[in-house]
């Protein structure tokens, strides 16, 4: 072994390679040494290099050895030593070996030179260097440095504090089924640092944006079906005792840990360097730990081996091939001589419709994939258009199905049944579950109209109207019959009542008008008064009640408009959101939401919003702009595209807003809703530090300016808006100023009644903004009747300026008890208090 400081010029896979410094330690914690990590590189190459050939390669590099600070916990080691530099390098230095591959990549704003890393010699220079981590994107590059699409997708489960690998775990059982679902096998990678990574091949047909959008909906499915384990927010705030399911591993400038790529860690028990390690699903169990460089060395079998088309070379990845056809990525899923399926090597005759039918076909086919899915295929110009619908075509008007977008299939397909054998895509039974002719009423891009005449005895039971349309990255299928005329004797309903909103979708859109909205008023929820959500607990979505400003916002073109609950034009107050929602480039969309500022834990603090209330001029905005940061939470949408949704049902526009991706924004968030768990989503809002939730009946309208039983507002503690009437004066600290508040609410008559007095909670600046405009509201006689002693001393004033209190109830004089005070609700006049119902005096 050379010594430190010696160098020699080895042969490595018919290259030559100079190496230095063999038996310096990169890992003290294990002793592991430079020409180990060189030796683990080469050895693991056939494993390694499908993955990382065709892919600009960031490295992240330890030139000194992984210090103590690298490994969790700290601690000292057989070897232990001080910490020391590390850093990501894009660009391939000049000193690299001519023979490694090099691709020039031209970013948004920057160009860099990557190296590829596509033969062991640069795998065992990369360990000559200390680059011990190898990271790349989801795509490969041309010859030309042009990125392609997407090959593959990537799920990041990521634990927070209080979780671990048993619950990533769980989620990753629950991730394969839905991917499953649609037609995609997931392959588990133990990333070597904290969590699981899950890779799924794709065609390459989707470009990034598309891919992104589609792991965001997958993530968001996880947290819904598991909104106790799984969050897909990025924020810390939210992932205490959670998964986080990681979708932005799919953005075009991201990159992910190379499966086989070593970590910049080792096991604390000095047994080796960890490993980003591929798996077998049944290693998956509670028990499952991080593999080590060792244990890795010894699997002699490589579980990602069935991923298949991974090791293509850019060069020759589609070359020497025929002219891609409609069904080129049809073909390069399957193998002729292994499955049933019809694989026909010529290209389809565009727009070979039979001229001896009625019409082009239709076939939905049952697959009995790891679970059972439906397959919608259409024909058009030669092919088969395909949707797989995991629940099949929707049989109520009233309720959607997801239909995710699947390659063209050739038109032998309409008639193939069969069973697809194990390990090949989409391995399972196949049945047609109906199938006929169909009359088309609109083929446009992000929009399919037809009537599917159906067989008899099929599953459809005749002839059935479908719509299936895009709503963002993905599509759903709308059943478009209308509903069945009530029987005779079926009890009426209101005719005002929001349960009576008939499903509608985009394509009816029209229908609903094209009155402006940027000036609506937005809908109000109720107090929880004797709600029970328990009674009818699938009617319910319940959503976080966000401590904050309500605000709608409409965006046109790049030009957003913020306005308050009052009416008032905020816009100039956010100026962060509104940039923020310019990025997006709406059409005349109009979207409910709410305003927050978050304090130093990551909660909503309805004080530290305060301080940004009513700011208009340029330079107090910009100031607080830096101090007092704002976000906005996106929970509803009015408008959308130029057409009046308020008419449509809450979870269609729930869907419609989802498909807007408006968190794509920096700064704009638009959180999950819980489906009918009060418990669960009253326990969620607790822990992230919310004040409550509210419940939303998945039937209502959104009425503008009405406050409707349908949207009930449930809270923690109790939040009391007043109205101040006078104030007493201060004394020792406060003397010469405010030392409490007198606060009044509206009986059930709406008459303003004395509600005690609120001396805690207030900031400095606070008592100075309402000692001015308490004094400019200043009157001679008693605002209210008070008992004698407050009244003694009160300086009374015009009742116009409301605010928000925490209390513990009431007294039985009909008192707050302990009141806080919380802030101004510059958002309201005293006409929005409600009134309260007090106990008898």
């Amino acid at each position: 072994m050379a010594g430190r400081g010696s160098s020699q010029t080895v042969q490595v896979d018919g290259r030559r390679l100079r190496v230095t410094n063999l038996d310096k330690v990169l890992y003290p914690a294990s002793g592991t040494t430079k020409a180990e990590v060189i030796s683990y590189y080469v050895a693991v190459a056939d494993r390694l290099l499908p993955w990382a050939i065709g892919r600009p390669a960031t490295r992240k590099r330890w030139p000194d050895g992984v210090g103590v600070a690298d490994r969790p916990g700290g601690g000292s080691g057989p070897r232990a030593e001080k910490s020391t530099e590390v850093f990501f390098e894009k660009n391939l230095p000049d000193s690299a070996p001519d023979w490694v591959r090099r691709v020039v990549v031209r970013h948004k704003s920057h160009v860099n030179v990557y190296p590829i890393v596509d033969s062991p010699a640069t795998l065992a220079w990369l360990g000559q260097v200390a680059a011990l981590e190898l990271h790349v994107p989801q795509w490969r590059v041309d010859a030309d440095g042009t990125p392609r699409h997407p090959d593959r997708l990537v799920l990041d489960l990521d634990p927070g504090p209080g979780a671990g690998l048993a619950e990533c775990v769980e989620v990753a059982l629950a991730a394969r089924e839905l991917l499953d679902d649609v037609g995609l096998t997931a392959w588990p990678v133990t990333s070597g640092s904290k969590g699981l990574h899950l890779y799924a091949r794709l065609t390459g047909e989707h470009g990034p944006d598309y891919v992104n959008a589609f792991a965001k909906q997958v993530a968001a499915a996880l947290e819904d079906a598991l909104p106790d384990l799984v969050v897909s927010s990025m924020k810390k705030s939210l992932r205490e005792g959670k998964v986080l399911v990681d979708w932005s591993q799919n953005n075009q400038a991201k990159t992910t840990i190379a499966p086989y790529s070593l970590r910049g860690r080792a096991a604390p028990d000095g047994e080796g360097p960890f490993v980003a390690a591929p798996r077998h699903w049944d290693e998956l169990g509670p028990d499952l730990r991080h593999l080590t460089m060792a244990e890795v060395l010894e699997r002699s079998e490589d579980p990602l081996s069935g991923l298949g088309a991974e090791g293509s070379d850019t060069d020759t990845a589609v070359g020497g091939t025929a002219a891609p056809d409609r069904l080129t990525v049809y073909r390069s899923m399957r193998d002729a001589s292994r499955t049933p399926e019809p694989v026909p090597a010529d290209a389809p005759a565009d727009g070979a419709a039979a001229q001896d039918r009625a019409g082009p076909v239709f076939v939905v086919q049952e697959h009995h994939a790891t679970r059972l899915h439906y397959d919608v295929r259409l024909e058009r110009e030669g092919v088969l258009v395909s949707w797989a619908v995991p629940k099949g075509p929707p049989e109520d008007p009233g309720k959607n199905h997801l239909a995710v977008p699947t390659e063209d299939h050739p038109m032998d397909y309409a008639t193939f049944e069969g069973t697809i054998p194990k390990g090949e895509y989409g391995a399972g039974e196949v049945s047609i579950w109906d199938h006929g002719t169909y009359a088309l009423e609109k083929w446009k891009d992000g929009e399919v109209i037809a009537t599917l005449h159906g067989s008899d005895g099929g599953g459809l039971g005749g002839s059935v109207r479908f719509a299936l349309i895009r709503t963002g990255e993905n599509w759903l299928m709308h059943r478009m019959d209308p509903p069945r005329e009530p029987a005779e004797d079926a009890p009426k309903r209101d005719e005002t009542s929001d349960d009576d909103v008939t499903s509608t979708h985009p394509e009816h859109l029209d229908r609903l008008g094209t009155q402006h909205l940027d000036t609506v008023a937005p809908m109000l929820a109720t107090r929880a008064g004797t709600f029970d959500a328990h009674a009818d607990a699938d009617a319910w979505a319940f959503e976080m009640k966000w401590d904050g400003v309500r605000v709608v916002a409409t965006c046109d073109a790049g030009a957003v408009r913020l306005v308050g609950r009052s009416g008032r034009d905020v816009t100039a107050t956010y100026p962060e959101i509104t940039e923020a929602l310019a990025t997006l480039d709406l059409d005349d969309t109009v979207v409910d939401g709410e305003v927050v500022a978050l304090d130093d834990a990551g909660a909503p603090s309805f004080g530290r919003i305060q301080q940004r209330i009513g700011l208009t001029k340029p330079r107090e905005v910009t100031a607080a702009r830096r101090s007092v940061p704002v976000r906005f939470v996106g929970f509803d949408l009015l408008r959308f595209g130029g057409s009046d949704v308020t008419g449509l049902p809450y979870e269609q526009r729930r869907e419609l807003l989802l498909g807007l991706d408006l968190d794509d924004a920096d700064g704009v968030d638009v959180p999950a809703a819980f489906d009918g768990d009060l418990e669960a989503a009253m326990e969620a809002s607790r822990t992230l530090g919310l004040e409550g939730v509210v419940a939303k009946r998945r039937t209502s309208r959104y009425r503008p300016g009405a406050r409707s039983a349908h949207w009930v507002k449930l809270k923690h503690e109790q939040h009391v808006e007043v109205v101040v009437v006078g104030w007493r004066p201060g004394k020792g600290g406060r003397g010469g100023g405010i030392g409490s508040l007198l606060v009044a609410v509206p009986d059930a008559e709406g008459t303003l009644v004395y509600a005690g007095r609120v001396g805690t909670g207030f900031a400095e600046r606070t008592l100075a903004d309402l000692s001015a405009r308490l004094e400019e509201a200043r009157r001679d006689e008693a605002t209210v009747a008070a008992p004698r002693d407050v009244a003694r001393e009160a300086v009374w004033v015009e009742p116009t300026i409301v605010g928000e209190v925490t209390s513990a109830g009431w007294t039985d004089s009909g008192h707050l008890r302990h009141p806080v005070w919380r802030g101004l609700r510059d958002d309201k006049t005293v006409a929005d208090v409600q009134p309260v119902r007090l106990p008898a005096r």
